[in-house]
């Protein structure tokens, strides 16, 4: 007869600096908020097309933290009877139009680029140099927020992402002012404009891609099926193992499901205690569902299962 256990456990080290990551959030929007101000105050004042731009670019990055808080704030939200796993998917849901909008935007801004490289126009080199200075200070300040968050959640990787390229744009605006400044070259801006565009799209696409993967059920990047799938049959009294299923329920937590037949020589409580410990230190899997099945009744269960 079939055994099912299930294993749920919450809080482990993707919950950690929690209220951290908030804070990030809240501080990150004011302080861009704030930039979005002063690029419009100033655009305005020099009739800068190029700062209004990258004024309007920089609300649509507010609008992208804004996006990545909610998330972050959703993966908190507590499960109901209508939502059984919580709102945890939305994180993944983040990652994805973050990234969207992030290779959008670059595209646009490269289009745009291409075409003022054919007719250049003047800048008013000094001050936006002054305002892009400014805006690299302030978003290394929000990318430095979210740096430790980056490394275990893709979401917050997403805003950490976000954020260093546009410290990227803005050195940019500086240097390509300087030469301008320099050399007189009006062709300097939109060239620069054309490499920022690729370098950020080709840090991007990996986001987009693995958000992509995880929105379709895909196994998180850092688990190896087969490996997963070796450990568990490696336990003593596994048989076999099929109906193996790995997926991310948000940007940090993945949970495997699995029928493991057993034989009978060993109790059921002591195979279930080795999946567990092997799952969490070797895969950092902690949301698990087990089912345990005799030999005999596991044959025709696994006739047409992965």
């Amino acid at each position: 007869m079939a055994h099912t256990h299930a294993h749920d456990h919450h809080g482990h080290e993707h919950g950690h600096g929690g209220n951290g990551h908030g804070r990030a959030f809240a501080i990150g929007i004011a302080l861009n908020l704030g930039f979005v101000a002063i690029e419009v105050w100033y655009g305005l004042q020099t009739g800068s097309l190029a700062l209004l731009a990258d004024a309007a670019h920089n609300l649509g990055d507010v609008g992208g933290l804004l996006l990545a808080w909610m998330a972050y704030a959703a993966t908190k939200l507590k499960p109901s009877e209508h939502k059984t796993y919580g709102w945890q998917r939305g994180s993944i849901l983040a990652s994805f139009i973050n990234a969207a909008i992030l290779l959008v935007a670059m595209g646009s801004l490269g289009w745009e680029a291409i075409q003022r490289l054919q007719d250049p126009a003047p800048i008013a080199a000094g001050t936006v140099m002054i305002v892009a200075a400014v805006g690299v200070l302030i978003n290394a300040l929000t990318a430095a927020l979210f740096m430790s968050g980056g490394k275990t959640d893709m979401n917050i990787r997403g805003a950490f992402l976000h954020m260093a390229a546009d410290a990227l744009v803005s050195l940019g605006v500086i240097i390509a002012g300087a030469l301008y400044l320099w050399q007189g070259w009006d062709w300097i801006d939109p060239l620069t404009g054309i490499i920022i565009a690729l370098v950020v799209i080709f840090g991007t696409w990996s986001l987009f891609r693995q958000s992509l993967h995880l929105l379709f059920d895909g196994v998180p990047e850092h688990i190896r099926i087969p490996e997963v799938r070796q450990a568990l049959s490696a336990i003593t009294g596994v048989a076999s193992v099929h109906d193996l299923h790995v997926w991310a329920m948000s940007t940090s937590e993945p949970a495997l499901t699995a029928h493991l037949v057993v034989r009978e020589e060993r109790s059921g409580d002591g195979i279930l205690r080795d999946a567990q410990v092997v799952l969490h230190e070797r895969f950092g899997i902690h949301h698990i569902t087990l089912q345990l099945e005799a030999e005999p009744c596991a044959d025709h269960c696994a006739a047409d299962k992965y």
